[in-house]
């Protein structure tokens, strides 16, 4: 990303994800952005957040890639939270308090944990 030429698309983007009660799609970005940017401008930006730690991703349980903001990372900047997949309004959300738990074998390193429970959301319920 090129210093000033994405800075609007930057913000906006950022500032969409925060806002967001849950997870958000590319195609949702592009939406809610109307016109602001192309396509392959939100996919560098959202690459960029990610990799500058103010957002994560989620795979929903259709396969379908979505961004949330990163509101309670520490220093050590860990995602191993839960995401819920809403099987009816197909909303994600990420459940801050939950950590999963699990046991790998001898010599195996785990850099990123990504899991994905379904059901329907209380709203949905």
């Amino acid at each position: 990303m090129r210093p000033g030429r994405n800075t609007a698309a930057r913000t906006e983007i950022l500032g969409l994800i925060n806002k967001s009660e849950a997870a958000l799609s590319h195609t949702e970005i592009q939406a809610a952005l109307d016109g602001l940017c192309d396509r392959v401008t939100i996919y560098r930006v959202l690459d960029r957040l990610t990799a500058e730690g103010l957002i994560h991703k989620i795979i929903n349980m259709d396969g379908v890639v979505k961004y949330a903001y990163c509101h309670e990372c520490s220093q050590m900047h860990r995602h191993n939270h839960i995401h819920f997949s809403c099987e009816k309004c197909k909303k994600v959300t990420c459940l801050e308090g939950v950590e999963p738990v699990f046991k790998l074998p001898e010599k195996y390193k785990v850099n990123e944990v990504n899991f994905t429970v379904s059901g329907l959301c209380p709203k949905c319920s």
